[in-house]
């Protein structure tokens, strides 16, 4: 199969104006067990400003980035509470904090966040979060998984919490890993079951964006800001795709995005997002 790479950068924000003009609809492309019949096919942009934004050859590079978590902060035992050690185990290959005393090893691994992105009328529902952190920026409906919850459930829990909103899965869209803060994405596409949404506990207002006053400029995490570019990116081709992606942080940012941002992919295969 043939995958074509190139490199994203954006160092501002990209606004588009849109108009209906009859399309045949389209379904995703990925998940092909799952019919999806795009509701946006009929929509394709007739005038895009970008600023700032430029398309290059990009190749890869096979070094990886070192994942999140210090064992070494790790210094009691989490079943006895006794004192730990910190040496590689036999046959394994990453330093573990190993239990002194009852020698049971910490393991650790990375946590699920799971959302949803819901169109509704052409627009976009998002959240501005009235907590830390990221304060008062924009994000989708998104938290972390709980045991004993599948990722759709956990996805529609969030949304319901975030934006006291009952949506309907659709499909999958997007999962996104950083492995330098030790967390993967999977964020799904929905509807409103009614028209009706608030602000929840951790949400200071709600509201629906059309895709050309999506806030990219106020956005709360990477995350966000890549998979609404994704979304709109698809929008504009008029056909849905699943996305699937590495967001490797090379530093921290501030939480405004006027940066570059590099992004090196394989069309419909996957993904590898490089912050820069």
């Amino acid at each position: 199969m043939m995958v074509k790479a190139i490199q994203l950068q954006i160092c501002g924000l990209v606004s588009q104006r849109w108009s209906w003009k009859p399309r045949t609809v389209s379904s995703l492309s990925s998940f092909s067990s799952i019919p999806y019949p795009n509701p946006y096919s009929k929509l394709l942009p007739i005038t895009t400003v970008a600023r700032w934004v430029r398309f290059v050859p990009f190749h890869a590079s096979s070094s990886s980035l070192p994942s999140a978590g210090n064992v070494r902060n790790i210094k009691f035992c989490q079943w006895c509470g006794g004192s730990t050690k910190h040496d590689i185990p036999e046959g394994e290959e990453r330093l573990r904090a190993i239990c002194t005393v009852c020698g049971k090893i910490a393991y650790q691994n990375p946590k699920m966040v799971v959302g949803c992105l819901i169109e509704h009328d052409n627009k976009v529902l998002l959240c501005k979060r009235s907590i830390q952190p990221s304060h008062g920026l924009w994000t989708l409906p998104a938290g972390y998984l709980e045991i004993g919850e599948s990722a759709v459930e956990g996805a529609i829990r969030e949304t319901r919490e975030e934006a006291n909103a009952d949506v309907e899965v659709i499909s999958p869209f997007a999962q996104l890993d950083i492995p330098l803060i030790g967390q993967s994405y999977m964020i799904f596409l929905a509807k409103l079951k009614k028209h009706h949404f608030s602000p929840g506990p951790e949400s200071s207002a709600c509201q629906l964006f059309p895709l050309d006053d999506i806030p990219f400029n106020s956005l709360s995490f990477s995350s966000m800001v890549v998979t609404l570019s994704l979304y709109v990116e698809d929008i504009k081709a008029g056909k849905l795709k699943f996305h699937y992606g590495t967001i490797n942080k090379r530093y921290f940012l501030p939480t405004c995005w006027l940066f570059s941002l590099n992004i090196m992919y394989c069309l419909v295969e996957g993904r590898k997002l490089f912050w820069m």
